[in-house]
C-alpha cells in the first residue's frame, strides 16, 4: 500500500559506451580502502604493501617512527626480497634512513646477471635504487630481457617494467617497454567492458601501475588505447572490498596512477546528491572527478544536447555549466521542461589527458500535482431519484458522511492536474483506499481515466460485499496518487462513507479475517509406535532363533570337535577375536547402535579380521605344502662314488 511517505528514487543512468568508465571509488569506497590498508601488519611484506598503498592515496602511516623501527628489526640481509621491502618503505618515509653494509651491496650487485630470475633482478635493482646506490643499468637491462625470454607471464613482465623504472633513461629501456603492448594483447576481454589477466585483479592493477610509471620515466606515451585503459580500470575498480592487504595495495596504486598521470586520466561525471529536479529544485548539480572522486579543477562541463526520453525531442543544446566550488550547476528550467525523463549528452573539456569525456546521462524532472473537480455522488440503482453530487475541494474533507447500501452506490470523478501548468496528467498510480474505522481493515480499488483523462470510480456495496466481508459501518475514503515524476505524492482523506449490507445478502463468513495476527501453533505429531507382542511370543521366537546354535553345540558334542589344526599363532588368535567382535557388534546393532555407527565399526573390524585371516590361511597353506614335500622324499639315499658308474652285466 502506498502512503504519503512514498519515496521517489532518484535515478541517474549512465548509458554504457566504450569510452565511459563504468566504475569508480566514491568517498566512502576510498575510506574503506584506506581502512583496509591500515590493518595491523605482522610481517615485512604487509608493512610494504600498507605503506606503498597509503602513499598512492596521498596518506601517511599512522606511526611512521614505529614502522621504521619495525622494518629495521624485521629485515633479513640474506634475502633480496626482504631487503627490497625495507628499502621501499625507507624511500616512502623521508625520516627513515637505512644503510647496507658493503658485503650486502656486493651480493645484490652479484644477483643481477643473465641467469637470474626476473624477480631477483627486480628486487636487487629496486633495493639499490631506493637506497641511492649505484648499479649498471645496461647490465640490468640485459638480465631483464634474458629473464623475460625464459619467464613469459604477466607477473614477471610487470616486475621487469617496475625494474626498468629504476634504471637510467640512457639505457635501452625500449626493449622492455615494448612488452607492454604484447601483454595488453594477451588480456582477457569480457564483453568489451572489462580487460583483465587470468592471474587476477592484483596482477592487472600492478601491470597498469608499471606501464604508466615506465611511460612517465622514459617520456613516451604508453602503447595502451583509451578504450583499453577504461576497460582495465573497470576491471580494477569493480570490487570495493579486498580480502588481502597486497590486493588492496595494488588497487590503491592503480587508482592513484589512473587519477594522476600525464597521459590518460579517466573522467567520472556523477550527480551531487539527487538528480531528480523539480521547480522547487531546478538546478542539475554534477561533479567531475577522477576515479578516486577527487575534483578535476581544470574540467569544464558542456551540455551538448538535452532530449526528451520518449519523444526524442531536443529541448536544449550547447549550454555550459557554471562552476560553484567543486560542483558544476545548470538551471534546467531554461529548457522549459515538462514532467518526465530527459537524456543528456555531456562533454568534459579541459586537459588533453582527459578520457571518457563524452557522457550520456538520464535525469528526471518531477512536478507537483493536485486534484481538481472532485465530485462525490450517491446514485440510486433504479435511477428513481437524481444523483446527489457533492463537490469536495482538494485538500479539504467532505463535511458530511456519505451513505451507500444495497440500493445506492458511491461514485467518484476527478482530475489530476499539474499544479504549475494546469495540464491534465495520468500518473502511474491512482488508487481509492477504503478503510474501516472500527477494524482497520482496508480494500483498495484502482481508479481508471477515460479518454478525456477524467478519472472515475464506482462502489456498489452489493457487488463488493465479499471484499468487505459484509461488515457494515463507517469507512474512511482516501485517494492515493503516486508517480516517479511526481514531486508531491498524494494521500488525501477526502471523506467518510457509511456502508450498509443486508443480513440475508451477507456471505457465510461475515467477519473479516485478521491478516497479521498470530496463527495457532502447529505441533507435529509423530506416529505412535506399534504395540509390542506379549512376553510369551517374544520368548518363543527367541528360543526358535537360538535353536540352530544349540543344535551346533549338540552335534559338536556327539561328533567331536577337530582342533588339531588350531595353533596359538598371533594371526589365528586375532582372526577369531575379529570374528567374535563382529558377532558382538551385530548384537549391539540390534540392541542400541544405529546403522551408520555399526557400519563405521564394522569397516574397521572387517579390515582387521581380513588381514589376520589372510595371514592365518597363508601360514596353514605353507605348513601343508611343507608336510607334503616331506612325504615325497626317498627314505634311503643312494651312495655317491667317485668315477664312472659301473655297468651291470647280464
Amino acid at each position: 500500500m502506498i502512503h504519503s511517505g512514498i519515496l521517489l528514487i532518484a535515478v541517474v543512468v549512465a548509458v554504457a559506451t566504450a569510452l565511459t568508465p563504468r566504475h569508480y571509488f566514491s568517498p566512502a569506497d576510498v575510506e574503506r580502502l584506506e581502512a583496509s590498508l591500515r590493518r595491523p601488519h605482522h610481517s615485512l611484506e604487509d608493512a610494504y604493501h600498507s605503506t606503498i598503498g597509503l602513499k598512492a592515496l596521498g596518506k601517511k602511516p599512522s606511526d611512521a617512527k614505529a614502522l621504521c623501527n619495525f622494518i629495521k628489526s624485521a629485515g633479513d640481509t640474506e634475502d633480496a626480497q626482504s631487503l627490497f621491502y625495507v628499502a621501499s618503505v625507507s624511500a616512502a618515509l623521508p625520516e627513515c634512513k637505512v644503510t647496507l653494509s658493503q658485503d650486502v651491496e656486493q651480493r645484490l650487485l652479484a644477483g643481477i646477471h643473465e641467469s637470474a630470475p626476473v624477480s631477483q633482478v627486480y628486487h636487487s635493482v629496486g633495493t639499490l635504487s631506493n637506497l641511492g646506490l649505484s648499479l649498471s643499468s645496461q647490465q640490468s637491462v640485459i638480465a631483464l630481457t634474458t629473464g623475460l625470454a625464459r619467464e613469459d607471464n604477466p607477473i614477471s613482465t610487470t616486475q621487469a617494467l617496475f625494474a626498468a623504472c629504476f634504471l637510467s633513461q640512457q639505457a635501452d629501456l625500449a626493449r622492455i617497454a615494448q612488452e607492454v603492448e604484447d601483454l595488453v594483447a594477451r588480456a582477457d576481454d569480457h564483453g568489451k567492458v572489462y580487460l583483465q589477466f587470468e592471474e587476477g585483479v592484483q596482477a592487472t592493477a600492478l601491470f597498469i601501475v608499471a606501464a604508466y610509471e615506465l611511460a612517465n620515466h622514459i617520456g613516451a606515451d604508453p602503447p595502451i588505447k583509451q578504450d583499453q585503459l577504461l576497460q582495465f580500470a573497470n576491471a580494477i575498480l569493480v570490487r570495493k572490498s579486498h580480502s588481502s592487504l597486497s590486493e588492496a595495495s595494488a588497487v590503491a596504486r592503480a587508482a592513484g596512477v589512473l587519477s594522476n598521470n600525464r597521459f590518460h586520466v579517466p573522467v567520472v561525471v556523477r550527480s551531487d546528491g539527487s538528480a531528480a529536479m523539480s521547480r522547487a529544485r531546478p538546478s542539475l548539480r554534477l561533479r567531475v572527478t577522477d576515479v578516486l572522486s577527487r575534483p578535476l579543477p581544470k574540467a569544464e562541463l558542456i551540455l551538448e544536447r538535452a532530449r526528451e526520453a520518449v519523444s526524442r525531442k531536443t529541448v536544449l543544446s550547447q549550454v555550459a555549466f557554471s562552476i560553484s566550488g567543486d560542483v558544476h550547476e545548470f538551471d534546467f528550467l531554461q529548457a522549459n521542461p515538462q514532467r518526465g525523463y530527459f537524456d543528456l549528452s555531456l562533454v568534459v573539456e579541459g586537459e588533453a589527458s582527459f578520457i571518457g569525456k563524452e557522457v550520456e546521462m538520464r535525469v528526471k524532472f518531477a512536478t507537483d500535482v493536485e486534484v481538481s473537480n472532485m465530485e462525490v455522488s450517491t446514485l440510486d440503482k433504479d435511477q428513481s431519484m437524481s444523483a446527489k453530487i457533492t463537490q469536495v475541494p482538494y485538500p479539504s474533507k467532505a463535511p458530511s458522511t456519505f451513505t451507500a447500501d444495497g440500493h445506492q452506490k458511491l461514485a467518484l470523478s476527478f482530475k489530476i492536474v499539474d499544479k504549475h501548468s494546469g495540464d491534465m496528467l495520468t500518473p502511474q498510480q491512482a488508487f481509492v483506499r477504503i478503510q474501516s474505522q472500527r477494524s482497520g481493515q482496508e480494500v483498495v480499488f484502482v481508479a481508471e481515466p477515460d479518454p478525456q483523462l477524467l478519472y472515475h470510480f464506482e462502489l456498489d456495496p452489493q457487488e463488493r460485499r465479499a471484499q468487505f466481508g459484509a461488515a457494515s459501518g463507517t469507512y474512511s475514503v482516501f485517494l492515493v496518487v503516486g508517480d516517479a515524476t511526481i514531486d508531491n505524492p498524494l494521500h488525501w482523506h477526502l471523506g467518510n462513507v457509511l456502508l450498509k449490507f443486508s443480513e440475508e445478502d451477507a456471505p457465510p463468513i461475515a467477519k473479516t479475517e485478521k491478516l497479521y495476527t498470530s496463527k495457532p501453533l502447529i505441533e507435529h505429531m509423530f506416529r505412535q509406535p506399534e504395540k509390542r507382542p506379549t512376553r510369551v511370543v517374544s520368548n518363543a521366537f527367541t528360543f526358535l532363533v537360538l535353536c540352530p546354535l544349540m543344535l551346533l553345540f549338540v552335534l559338536w558334542f556327539k561328533l567331536g570337535v577337530n582342533l588339531r589344526n588350531f595353533t596359538f599363532a598371533p594371526s589365528t588368535i586375532f582372526f577369531h577375536l575379529g570374528l567374535g567382535s563382529m558377532l558382538v557388534l551385530l548384537y549391539m546393532f540390534w540392541s542400541h547402535l544405529n546403522m551408520f555407527d555399526m557400519l563405521k565399526y564394522l569397516t574397521a573390524l572387517g579390515l582387521f579380521t581380513f588381514l589376520a585371516g589372510n595371514r592365518m590361511l597363508s601360514q596353514m597353506a605353507a605348513k601343508r605344502i611343507s608336510s607334503e614335500h616331506s612325504g615325497w622324499l626317498p627314505k634311503h639315499k643312494p651312495a655317491l662314488t667317485g668315477g664312472k658308474p659301473k655297468m651291470k652285466s647280464h
